[in-house]
C-alpha cells in the first residue's frame, strides 16, 4: 500500500516537473544553445542584426580604413583591401558626405547585398525637397532622415563618384525618375566630367582602381595600370 503512494508520489513530482518544463521550453532551449556552442536563438539573433546593421561614421573608423587603403600604395602591398560599411563610409565616402546638406547629423552606414547604404538626419528645406518631390513633399516635416543606397564606381584615377540608385526620405521611397531631380539639389561646387546624373562626385586616392560592394564588405582594389 505505502509502495503505491510512493509511486504515486513520484508520478505526481515527475508529473509537476514535465508541467514546468513545457511552460519553460525555450528558456531552456536558449541555456542548452548557450552552454552547448550551438547557434543562436531567433531572438538574440535579432538582437544582433538590430545592434549591427548600421555602423556610426567615426573617426576612429576612418582612421581604421585610411590605414587599410593606403597600405595599397606600398611597394609590394597587397592588392585590395576589406573594409567594412563604416571604415569604408567614414574614410571613402567622407568626400561624397560633403555633398549632404550642412544640418546633416547622426550619420549611419550599412552594406545590404551589393549597396552601400547611408542615412543621415537633415533639415529637409536644405534639399528644396519641396521642388523636387512635388506633391509628395507635404507628407515630410521639417526634419527627416534620408537614406541614400548605391555603388561607388571610379571614374578615372582620382575621381569616382556615389551612384544612388535609391532614395528614402522619411518613410517615403522616392520614385527612380525623381531621384536625379533630387541629387542635382544637393550637388555642390563645379561637377567632374562623367558624373552620371544619379551621382554624387567623390575625391579618391589615384591608386585606387576599382571599389566592389558584396557580402557585407566593400573591397576596395589597387590600381594596376
Amino acid at each position: 500500500m505505502f509502495g503505491c503512494f510512493r509511486r504515486l508520489g513520484c508520478l505526481l513530482v515527475l508529473l509537476v516537473l514535465g508541467v514546468l518544463a513545457w511552460f519553460n521550453r525555450d528558456r531552456l532551449e536558449a541555456i542548452y544553445r548557450r552552454y552547448a556552442g550551438g547557434p543562436p536563438s531567433v531572438d538574440s539573433a535579432s538582437v544582433i542584426l538590430a545592434a549591427g546593421g548600421w555602423e556610426a561614421l567615426t573617426p576612429e573608423k576612418a582612421t581604421r580604413g585610411q590605414r587599410l587603403v593606403e597600405a595599397l600604395s606600398t611597394r609590394g602591398g597587397p592588392a585590395y583591401a576589406n573594409l567594412t560599411a563604416g571604415e569604408a563610409a567614414s574614410y571613402i565616402f567622407l568626400e561624397a558626405a560633403k555633398q549632404l546638406p550642412p544640418s546633416s547629423q547622426d550619420i549611419h552606414a550599412s552594406i545590404k547585398g551589393d549597396r552601400l547604404n547611408v542615412r543621415a538626419s537633415v533639415a529637409l528645406q536644405e534639399l528644396d525637397v519641396s521642388k523636387a518631390l512635388g506633391p509628395l513633399a507635404g507628407l515630410l516635416g521639417e526634419r527627416d532622415t534620408i537614406q541614400l543606397g548605391g555603388s561607388i564606381r571610379v571614374l578615372r584615377p582620382g575621381v569616382g563618384e556615389f551612384q544612388v540608385k535609391d532614395v528614402k526620405v522619411g518613410a517615403l521611397s522616392v520614385p527612380s525618375a525623381i531621384i536625379p531631380r533630387l541629387m542635382t539639389n544637393m550637388r555642390r561646387g563645379t561637377m567632374p566630367e562623367g558624373i552620371s546624373p544619379n551621382g554624387l562626385p567623390m575625391t579618391l586616392p589615384p591608386y585606387i582602381g576599382d571599389i566592389r560592394i558584396a557580402d557585407g564588405r566593400i573591397t576596395v582594389y589597387k590600381q594596376t595600370q
